[in-house]
């Protein structure tokens, strides 16, 4: 039998989703996005401003930022000219090596503020182990369902349970209720085509065991962050006081703002923590309502073009990790936001590019390049 014209053409087309279009462009060559790199550029500069500004001029601390920044980069950019399908075949190596991690933070992790959550390496310094399982678990399980027929069955999500709550064990050993370990998780869950019966039947369940959880796995100090959420004024010189000063900070910047290197608040001490955790509130009070504005909608470009990513993929491993990377990025951005403007429990994550430290830029930006690599090689 002759084989016709349309067999001898998909044999001879481009397999796995390439598309025939040739694409030769300088950006494609280097396997980036320019409008996903672009935006990433223009955030980590706000950053760095904001941390000079709220660190008081403080050009050592903006050095080591910067630094992290350049690493950031770098591995932006090694990690984008990975193929998506070398990702899936050592994700489960990354989530182990990350496992590894967290049961040595138990074993010889530093001690700080009664809680162990970092290790110290020598030449490089501290480094938090539960940054890089953030890494990993969206690796994980984007790995885990792609093998699998969607929409997921029962005993997929079970499996899919047990590979994120096995860390999140380790990390409430700490101690520390990290609930953003398993958000990417989740979004992965959610993006597989999980149907709404189980949603809202975890959802009942967690509501049935809210009491439980309550009683015998929080600890004091964070029932205390639970309940100063709705009173705040019950403990102003306490637990209510970086809610109190962080409102004061945010509602002093008015729609302009009082102008960068002008804010009171972290200037003169009164906001706790303004570098890291509520360093929004620092921004908020320089450069006002137009500024978060201006913030916000470069956050919400960036959530927009790693779901675009995501949704232009071929194959289902690279929709699954781009979607829940952008996904991720915005439950970080919502929930800093919502902690510093006194909706959501203080709870200590950083805002992303924005917050002073190291590991969650790193691990933020590698996230970015394996976007970008989904997005390159087809």
């Amino acid at each position: 039998m002759i084989p016709s014209q349309q067999y001898r053409f998909l044999r001879q087309s481009l397999r796995d989703g390439r598309s025939i279009k040739d694409d030769s462009s300088k950006w494609h060559r280097l396997h980036l996005d320019p409008w996903l790199l672009g935006l990433l550029i223009i955030n980590s500069i706000i950053g760095l401003m904001a941390v000079y500004s709220a660190t008081a001029e403080d050009m050592s601390m903006v050095l080591r930022q910067a630094t992290s920044f350049g690493v950031g980069f770098i591995l932006l950019f090694i990690c984008a000219q990975i193929p998506p399908k070398v990702y899936q075949a050592t994700s489960p190596y990354f989530y182990l090596i990350s496992m590894v991690l967290l049961v040595l933070v138990l074993v010889i992790g530093d001690t700080r503020l009664g809680a162990k959550r970092w290790l110290t390496v020598p030449g490089i310094g501290s480094v938090q182990p539960s940054e890089f399982m953030k890494f990993a678990m969206p690796l994980m399980m984007a790995w885990y369902f792609a093998r699998k027929p969607f929409p997921p069955k029962l005993i997929h999500i079970l499996g899919a349970l047990v590979i994120m709550f096995v860390p999140f064990v380790l990390v409430a050993l700490q101690p520390d209720l990290s609930i953003g370990l398993i958000i990417p998780g989740i979004f992965v869950l959610f993006l597989s085509g999980m149907s709404w019966r189980l949603i809202l039947g975890a959802f009942a369940a967690l509501a049935v065991a809210a009491p439980v959880l309550w009683m015998y796995v929080l600890q004091t100090y964070q029932k205390k962050r639970v309940l100063t959420l709705f009173d705040p004024e019950s403990d102003a010189l306490g637990a209510g006081w970086n809610i109190i000063q962080s409102k004061i900070a945010i509602g002093s910047g008015g729609l302009m703002g009082k102008g960068y290197l002008e804010g009171t608040q972290s200037h003169l001490g009164y906001l706790p923590e303004h570098h890291t955790d509520f360093i929004l509130s620092t921004y908020s009070e320089e450069f006002g309502f137009l500024g978060v504005m201006f913030l916000f909608a470069l956050y919400a470009a960036i959530i927009f073009r790693c779901m675009m990513i995501g949704l232009n993929s071929f194959h289902n491993y690279g929709r699954l990790l781009a979607s829940a990377i952008g996904l991720t990025f915005f439950f970080f951005v919502f929930l800093n936001s919502g902690m510093i403007s006194g909706i959501l429990p203080v709870t200590g994550d950083p805002l992303p590019l924005m917050s002073y430290g190291g590991t969650a830029v790193i691990a933020l930006l590698a996230g970015m390049g394996i976007v970008m690599s989904v997005h390159t090689h087809r």
